[in-house]
């Protein structure tokens, strides 16, 4: 696990130094760089050393024949398996890397090395035969990478902040992007908050010659368009728990202790479940977050940390836990949205970092994650939802509308009101329409209302739901509503918004999170499953919890959902008043030109009495103007 950046074209060496120390803290343990005049290609590496953590895997790394070169960020899980097939064949290695493994499979395959790589990556290639480029992220999108096509050339890495270095990067707003955080609190690739930046899309790759991208191309695709496989859940069980059990094995490869995240949810006590049976009696310590205080409580969520130590218990596992407070995690927003890159506006990212420092002070770098689990069996509530639909879906549009009417009345004191108010938001919508909206924060006629004329009058021919709606054309129309909701999940929600935050913030503190969950023989198989095997009424991940009814207590498996929630609405009134008062003042909001000042104090003043739910709208404000402070009013970041 590391970092990455570079760039082909007019650019000077000295920013390959520059962007790679502003990427320090992905990898900790070596540095390189490798810059040809000639070509004016320039290829940048940051290790934190997990496997061959000797001098062999230094970085940019040649073949044996020094015909390509490679800055490469992530862990390739087949790479054994493929290393023995690549020496039968004569090929030459001179490291125990995965690392080595991408350069002799590409000399084999060329471009079709890409698909036989099971693994989370982002890479820069570099093949000195045709003096081409090639640029790749992993199929779910695991791990990030940035890049932006200059007047000079292209220039990529694996975080934002580090092409903020290139001084012909613009900083441009994109204000679409704009109104894509506030809908969603994350937003689509391949937009970011800069009209120059884009994030190169899970499972896509570039071919790049002399500075400019000649070729785009995905080599993996979202396996939701299969056909539905029956089966007996007898059967179906078995096949999920094995799929499971062996992404662990996969996973486990490395030369240094490994850890887990551990929730007591069902996905993190599974993974968790599967490595204690590899170790074979080996220690493994787990961590998890605690809090101080019962503010935490109040937003709908059951608690965590008793669910963690049970099965802590159960599984003999070392369990230390972080305690944290509504203090600190306040303190940590402006840090959250510097490593974030992007202004997404959840403080469950600061939960990760939390963890993955006490982690790191325990001398784990590798920690392993349930993450995914939500996202490929069906474990949200607007899963659920989904479901219900089929109960009132039948009237017509006119009675719709008054249901939406009434439950709009409905007070947003009440975590089981809101719920409520949100499956009547978009009564008028159908199909795949309607999908899209269960991912909305906030009704798109209520977000209008805060922007200021310039701004509305750039994204008023930018349709609510537009990339949402663009994914799903592929997605064949036959398959299955849950299925496709599905596919949203994992192509934008997981990798834009969960798959990000536990990157930025894991190698933020020089950790790398694996999950398992993830894996593309797991997500093929979930993906066959039938639909009510994943969502079977009011339960989600139906078969997944029936898989592990034998490894983990009913409790534990059956426990009410949950997450890293924190008290958000609470907070905007409350512990974060002195930044609402700061941020949106009416001199902070004409300065930036983006919100209107009355509009937003009327917003503050119907979230305080109960009158609308718009904690989150307010608080993507926030930090979106944060982010234009770290990102935009000072030539290079500089973290918090």
């Amino acid at each position: 696990m590391c970092a990455i950046a570079g760039f082909f074209g007019g650019f000077s060496p000295d920013l390959l130094g520059e962007m790679n120390r502003c990427l320090a803290h992905r990898g900790p343990d070596d540095s390189g760089e490798y810059f040809d005049p000639d070509t004016r290609i320039g290829l940048a590496h940051r290790r934190l050393s997990i496997i061959d953590v000797s001098a062999r895997g230094h970085q940019p790394m040649w073949d044996a024949s020094n015909t390509v070169c490679i800055a490469f960020n992530g862990e390739i899980f087949n790479f054994r398996k493929l290393r023995g097939q690549l020496e039968a064949d004569g090929y030459e290695f001179r490291s125990k890397t995965d690392t080595e493994v991408i350069l002799n499979l590409y000399l084999k395959y060329g471009d079709g090395a890409l698909g036989r790589l099971n693994g989370m990556f982002a890479f820069a290639l570099w093949d000195t035969r045709d003096g081409s480029l090639l640029i790749a992220r992993d199929g779910v999108g695991v791990k990030p990478l940035y890049y932006s096509e200059t007047p000079d050339g292209l220039i990529f890495a694996s975080e934002l902040k580090a092409l903020l270095h290139c001084r012909s990067v613009e900083r441009r707003i994109d204000y679409r992007a704009i109104r894509d955080y506030m809908t969603y609190l994350w937003c689509p690739a391949p937009r970011t908050m800069l009209r120059d930046v884009k994030k190169l899309e899970p499972g896509a790759a570039m071919r790049i010659l002399e500075g400019r991208v000649t070729s785009r191309w995905s080599f993996y695709h979202l396996p939701f368009n299969q056909a539905i496989c029956p089966m007996p859940v007898g059967e179906a069980s078995r096949l999920v728990r094995e799929q499971v059990r062996s992404a662990v094995d996969r996973q486990m490869m490395s030369d240094v202790p490994i850890g887990a995240l551990l929730s007591g949810g069902l996905d993190s006590s599974s993974v968790v479940a599967f490595l204690t049976r590899n170790l074979g009696g080996q220690s493994l310590d787990c961590f998890t977050i605690g809090f101080k205080d019962e503010s935490f409580r109040s937003e709908g969520s059951a608690a965590d940390l008793p669910y963690a130590r049970r099965v802590a218990g159960h599984l003999g596992v070392e369990l230390h836990t972080v305690n944290v407070d509504s203090e600190m995690a306040v303190e940590e927003i402006q840090r959250m949205i510097y490593s974030l890159d992007e202004p997404q506006a959840d403080f469950s990212a600061v939960n990760t970092y939390f963890i993955c420092r006490l982690a790191r002070e325990h001398g784990i770098k590798v920690l392993f994650s349930g993450a995914g689990g939500d996202d490929i069996f069906s474990g949200y509530r607007r899963h659920q939802a989904l479901q219900s639909e089929r109960y009132w879906r039948w009237l017509p549009v006119s009675a719709r509308r008054r249901l939406k009417r009434c439950s709009s009345r409905l007070p947003s004191s009440s975590t089981v009101l809101r719920r409520i108010d949100k499956v009547f938001s978009y009564p008028h919508l159908d199909g795949d329409a309607r999908l899209a909206s269960y991912f909305h924060w906030i009704e798109p006629s209520i977000l209008e209302t805060l922007y200021t004329d310039p701004l509305l009058e750039q994204v008023r021919s930018y349709p609510f739901s537009a990339p949402l709606m663009r994914s799903l054309q592929d997605v064949p129309s036959g398959v299955e509503k849950l299925n496709r909701m599905l596919y949203l999940e994992c192509r934008h929600f997981l990798a834009d918004h969960n798959l990000n935050y536990i990157d930025k913030m894991s190698m933020a503190t020089g950790v790398e999170v694996r999950v398992p969950l993830l894996d593309p023989d797991l997500i093929s198989l979930a993906a066959r499953l039938p639909v009510a095997y994943k969502q079977r009424g009011a339960t989600g991940k139906w078969i997944f919890k029936r898989a592990m009814e034998t490894l983990l207590p009913r409790d534990v498996i059956y426990r009410p959902k949950s997450g890293f929630d924190v008290p958000i609405r609470r907070w905007i009134h409350n512990d974060l008043h002195p930044m609402v008062e700061d941020v949106f003042s009416k001199a902070s909001l004409d300065r930036r030109g983006l919100f209107d000042h009355a509009a937003v104090r009327r917003l503050l003043v119907l979230d305080r009495s109960g009158a609308l739910d718009a904690a989150y709208t307010l608080l993507s404000m926030i930090c979106i103007e944060l982010w234009c402070r770290i990102f935009m009013d000072v030539r290079i970041p500089t973290r918090p």
